[in-house]
């Protein structure tokens, strides 16, 4: 026990001490020299050296075990981090892997040329679910090293979609999935214990300078440990029971190849994508891959792998990074056009939120029409992915319409713009019914819109106070703290000083009670939450369907369907909801507004 249920316990153990002498005094035993004799004196003295002797050793097992703990918790952390928080939930190294695989093989099977690389299965962390016999076999020049000769596409991922082997009829069945983020792209508030071991000094922003810290053997060993054990198959078996049929999976350029320079872990992420796949595809869930780091960064922020400066398709390399890009989907759009993923990876993404509004925008254009030939000449006939790029849905209209199989992405948030954070609970809710619906709506009609466009990220969250979401020792909106500034490739531009809650700071605009644990929130607060998350999915599935961002964190639960799932602020089924658009909308009058 500790804290008040400590002082209780102390508090009763002395009320009965002091009760049982009150009793004795009752009683006579007190001040009474008849009742005097030496034995009893003797005894009790006696009783009372041994009693104070337990209590001193008490008391001094009481100090010396917690320090002992905190000295080896301390011990155990310098030794295995180097300044890193690898013993975080997600980098936790309580139980490494069995690896019972590799028993069945010799460390002779793997040449000389192959030891210790990407394709000796003995120096890898986890072994669980890969096939562990050795192939130098590659397709597009990437390794099929891992992966086992059969397959099965006849499950289902639940009874409103086909299996895979069985058409999706994209455009009128909508898309409910999930994006696994912060796994194979790290990203600081998703897993901020890779961060918070640094102080502001240090710089640690992002996955480049992080890696580039702790140097090729500490980096590799910390981020393979992470992707082994962020994402298992128990994860897509729980996706599948709440009702999803689609994952978006991000991953960074770096799983493919490396350039000079480069601090990132190369190619070990690449095996972890091959395993989630085949987990997918045995519980029924169709692939979205996402390019979510491109070479040079297409945005500058943090989740592109470099906060900064936007290096793609600008500045001195931007033509070399965009050539770059071209090559790894060269590559892997090769390697996904094999049979065994033509039920599988139905949807590819070029790449990530590209910072359009800071690039040159006919020179993006261009570029994705080039990187859509690059991968329909190595026959993937799926849907291919473009971002909008932030340039608003209804400009996209006239724009790679003569393109098959194309499909336009936004991502969705209240919380990054001053005009929509502001909004109050009521509100919140409904602009999702009302603003996100007419913008699907023109969007999917050509005369108006693009076309087909699909929703592929968004979140509960109705205040920016996650900790590092708007990078690394960066404020929020919420409390008019957010001082880019100092931050890579800031401004004062992008700076928010002003307190942005509804009450306008009367009462105080605080993050405190959104990031409290959700077993503190109210019946009411939980309700708003499921009903906004229950107004976006009704919203974006007039367009093609929706991923929600993203199925776990370490400890933003607003950002966590998983969290979300548990604490009851979202369907048990993504297909079986509460609200829709049509139903009225409660004014939430009793939530207050400042958090």
């Amino acid at each position: 026990m500790s804290g008040q249920a400590l002082e209780r316990g102390r508090d009763s153990h002395y009320e009965e001490k002091s009760h049982y002498r009150d009793d004795v005094r009752l009683r006579g035993g007190d001040g009474d020299s008849s009742d005097f004799d030496p034995e009893k004196e003797r005894k009790k003295k006696k009783w009372k050296k041994i009693l104070i002797g337990v209590g001193v050793v008490v008391l001094i097992l009481a100090i010396a075990i917690p320090v002992g703990v905190v000295v080896s918790r301390k011990n155990s952390s310098n030794d295995d981090s180097g300044g890193s928080s690898s013993s975080s939930s997600s980098t936790s190294s309580s139980s490494k892997p069995s690896n019972s695989n590799l028993d069945s093989i010799s460390e002779d099977d793997i040449p000389a040329s192959a030891k210790g690389t990407e394709l000796d299965p003995f120096s890898w962390y986890d072994t669980y679910d890969f096939n562990v016999t050795y192939t130098d076999e590659t397709i597009g020049g990437l390794s099929v090293m891992g992966l086992n000769a059969t397959w099965d596409d006849t499950t289902r991922a639940n009874d409103n979609v086909p299996p895979l082997d069985e058409k999706f009829e994209y455009g009128t069945m909508p898309v409910r999935g999930v994006n696994l983020g912060g796994w194979l792209s790290i990203e600081p508030w998703i897993t901020p214990s890779f961060f918070s071991g640094y102080s502001t000094r240090d710089g640690i922003v992002d996955e480049y300078t992080l890696t580039q810290t702790l140097g090729p053997s500490k980096a590799k060993s910390q981020l393979e440990e992470h992707y082994s054990k962020w994402i298992s198959e128990q994860d897509l078996i729980d996706i599948q029971a709440a009702g999803m049929d689609h994952v978006r999976i991000p991953y960074s350029y770096w799983a493919v190849t490396t350039y000079d320079d480069d601090p990132y872990v190369p190619k070990v992420s690449w095996r972890y994508l091959l395993r989630a796949i085949e987990w997918c595809r045995k519980h029924g869930l169709r692939v979205n891959l996402d390019l979510h780091g491109a070479p040079g960064s297409q945005n500058g922020w943090n989740h592109s792998g470099r906060q900064g400066i936007a290096n793609w398709l600008n500045g001195t390399d931007g033509d070399l990074n965009g050539d770059r890009t071209i090559d790894v989907h060269k590559q892997v759009s090769a390697f996904f056009s094999q049979p065994r993923y033509k039920n599988v990876v139905t949807m590819y993404g070029l790449v990530n939120e590209p910072r359009m509004v800071a690039l040159d925008a006919e020179r993006v254009v261009s570029w994705t029409s080039e990187a859509v030939d690059a991968v329909q000449s190595n026959n993937f006939t799926g849907v291919i992915i473009f971002g909008d790029g932030f340039m608003g849905l209804d400009n996209w209209q006239g724009e790679l319409q003569d393109k098959k199989n194309l499909l336009l992405d936004v991502h969705q948030y209240v919380i990054f713009n001053v005009d929509q954070i502001v909004l109050n609970h009521h509100d919140k809710i409904n602009f999702a019914c009302g603003g996100w619906t007419k913008q699907a709506l023109r969007s999917q009609n050509k005369a108006t819109g693009f076309g087909p466009t699909l929703c592929g990220e968004w979140s509960q969250a109705d205040t920016d106070c996650t900790q590092y979401l708007n990078n690394v020792g960066v404020g929020s909106r919420w409390e008019g703290t957010l001082n880019m500034i100092s931050t890579p490739g800031g401004s004062a531009s992008g700076s928010v000083l002003e307190p942005t809650c509804p009450t306008k700071n009367s009462p105080q605009c605080s993050c405190e009670g959104a990031n409290a644990d959700p077993a503190d929130y109210s019946a009411g607060y939980k309700q708003f939450l499921q009903m906004f998350a229950e107004a976006q999915m009704h919203s974006f599935e007039q367009g093609w369907g929706w991923f929600y961002w993203t199925w776990k964190t370490e400890s933003a639960p607003q950002w966590s369907y998983q969290a979300g799932l548990k604490a009851g602020m979202l369907p048990e089924k993504a297909y079986q909801r509460e609200f829709n658009c049509s139903s009225e909308i409660p004014d939430f009058g009793d939530l207050p507004e400042f958090y």
